[in-house]
């Protein structure tokens, strides 16, 4: 199977790394310092519980030097997705299947607006990773998942076909009936972590231990919960509470990328998380409040500091 990665990232580099290992044909669309030393000296996945090096790499900064792939994954931060789907062109082919594996539900709208909804899959991943350094991938903790499937819930020979490569790479990879209720379940739970840890500076142990940032994190998440329900999908009423014993069982110190791109002074996927709910909440017909003050509160640093 040929895949192409679009954003060769904590996620992208990943999971990219296993399908490589697995035997899949992976090119990695990549730029830099980071694609300079995986021409170099390969792929590494370091921490984790299986660390992974893949010492011949295909990546290139110039994805018509690629050639179409059989599956694109999108893999980068949302604020770039626009420079992302000029460089998904050239790799799309006539039989091109395209699925984004980027944070919120507003990606696959971009995705099926660029290139038609036939090529498009649905997709979540699941990963706690960032570039170490150039060409160095670092997982912390053992948790990797990725779910995906076609929107219509049919089971399809391309969602089987990268099943297959996922197996083969030794990743843990789910086949999803309801894919757009998968993405809103993530999202549900993304948002509220993003929201609560950058607003408040610190990590998920310490909101939720305080009783009124408890609460402000789980009326968020009811707020993402009554957007879905009223957009049409099959998110359970009390899917929030769900969510925050989830929360509770998280690491003391976790925090989210949110978190540590307003920390860095990079620009924010704010805009897809609580300002998506805000979104999706004014064309639903539901109020969002709480989701407005996170996002109007982090609007001065959604652009980041300029020094990327």
């Amino acid at each position: 199977m040929r895949i192409a990665i679009v954003g060769a990232g904590g996620v992208g580099g990943f999971f990219g790394a296993l399908l490589a290992r697995g035997g899949a044909d992976v090119t990695f669309i990549a730029r830099g310092a980071h694609l300079a030393a995986m021409r170099r000296n390969g792929l590494r996945v370091e921490g984790g519980a299986h660390p992974v090096h893949v010492p011949d790499v295909r990546a290139t900064d110039d994805p018509a030097e690629a050639g179409a792939a059989d599956l694109v994954m999108l893999c980068v931060k949302l604020w770039g997705v626009e420079a992302a789907l000029e460089q998904i062109r050239p790799l799309v082919g006539p039989d091109t299947t395209v699925v984004s594996f980027q944070n919120g539900v507003l990606k696959d709208g971009y995705l099926t607006a660029a290139f038609g909804a036939e090529r498009v899959i649905g997709g979540v991943g699941y990963v706690a990773t960032h570039i170490a350094r150039p060409g160095v991938i670092a997982q912390t903790g053992s948790l990797q998942r990725l779910v995906f499937g076609e929107f219509d819930g049919r089971t399809s020979a391309r969602v089987a076909a990268f099943h297959e490569a996922c197996a083969a790479g030794g990743i843990n990879a789910e086949v999803s009936p309801d894919i757009r209720r998968e993405i809103w379940q993530k999202f549900v739970f993304l948002t509220g972590l993003s929201a609560t840890t950058a607003t408040t500076r610190l990590p998920i142990g310490p909101v939720r231990e305080n009783p009124r940032t408890r609460a402000f994190l789980l009326d968020l998440m009811r707020e993402v919960v009554a957007v879905g329900r009223a957009s049409g999908v099959a998110l359970p009423e009390d899917y929030a509470e769900e969510c925050l014993k989830l929360v509770d069982e998280v690491a003391h110190d976790m925090t989210s990328s949110l978190f540590h791109d307003l920390d860095r002074g990079r620009p924010l996927e704010v805009r897809w998380l609580s300002g998506g709910v805000v979104e999706l909440g004014r064309k639903a017909g539901v109020a969002t409040p709480l989701n407005r003050a996170v996002a109007d509160i982090l609007a001065l640093h959604a652009d980041g500091r300029g020094g990327g």
